[in-house]
């Protein structure tokens, strides 16, 4: 547009601004023909736009907003038209406590005061994007695309998570409810971003930070719970090895008797003659005493 009124100043001048009497005067058609090129040159950059990939293009003539987004790639517009450009692919808005992890330096994480009046914060990610078609309505509703995230994005999301917090105390906001505030929080920003033209993706609590004193009473509980575990462990085991130690010891019992009952007289003259005739037979040099105590036979065979 500034080429198209330079060359349009150049070719007005060279008719008013350029005199016989004038030194410019014999330059005058070449100044003229600088200007209609100038002109030229001007309304062809103004009638070709291209959008990149991944963007999107709305056209605005004297305030007036058209309905139909510009899609990536080349594109011939009315020169006088203003095209204001918005980024369709997935955008990341973190806030989190950190400095140089959020989209804001310092701490941003987000304070909230659970259901036990305890001061929590939270550090969050949000991905979204903007849906192309809504691109219109966001530039006649929201602004330029630098205005979705401090207007719409992070204050919508900031007073979501604090008016879901109020029904989570601190501790199961940490542990066992975290997943259903979640889910909460993306209920809630899924109907208010697609109203105004967005599409929520994902939210992504990444940190929880509670009251030291809070902190140091779940650690105490968790390292108790661990112990107990420990114990636990510990007493099964014992369970199983006196178990074990009974399980020997009744049967020993039971082969003690088994034993007990099979022996008589008898039995063990059996055994005793089965002794005698292994030790009569082996060659090794041996005393044997036999009988019964009253007439006993020693035999030597050296």
């Amino acid at each position: 547009m500034f080429l198209i009124f330079l060359g349009l100043l150049l070719v007005a001048g060279s008719f008013s601004f350029f005199p016989r009497s004038s030194p410019f005067w014999p330059y005058k058609q070449y100044i003229l023909l600088g200007g209609l090129a100038v002109v030229l040159i001007g309304i062809s950059t103004s009638c070709i736009k291209i959008i990149e990939a991944g963007q999107v293009g709305v056209t605005t003539l004297f305030g007036k907003v058209d309905d139909t987004p510009l899609s990536s790639g080349l594109h011939l517009i009315n020169p006088l038209v203003e095209v204001t450009e918005y980024d369709a692919k997935t955008r990341a808005y973190t806030m989190s406590k950190v400095s140089d992890e959020g989209a804001k330096t310092g701490d941003d994480a987000i304070e909230i005061l659970t259901s036990d009046g305890l001061n929590v914060k939270i550090d969050l990610t949000v991905l979204y994007s903007i849906i192309p078609m809504k691109a219109p309505f966001i530039r006649s509703t929201i602004g330029n695309d630098a205005d979705i995230e401090s207007k719409i994005v992070r204050p919508e999301t900031r007073t979501s998570i604090r008016n879901n917090a109020v029904y989570f105390d601190a501790v199961s906001l940490f542990s066992s409810k975290r997943a259903e505030f979640q889910n909460r929080i993306v209920k809630d920003l899924t109907e208010i971003l697609s109203k105004r033209g967005m599409l929520l993706e994902k939210v992504l609590i990444r940190n929880i930070t509670l009251p030291s004193s809070v902190s140091q009473s779940i650690e105490s509980k968790i390292n108790a719970e661990q112990d107990a575990q420990k114990m636990q462990f510990v007493l099964q085991k014992e369970r199983q090895e006196a178990d074990r130690k009974r399980v020997e010891a009744q049967g020993i019992a039971d082969y003690q008797k088994i034993i007990s009952s099979g022996l008589n007289d008898k039995m063990l003259q059996y055994e005793g003659i089965k002794v005698q005739k292994e030790l009569v037979t082996s060659p090794n040099s041996k005393i044997i005493i036999m009988g019964n105590g009253k007439n006993p036979m020693i035999l030597n065979d050296k």
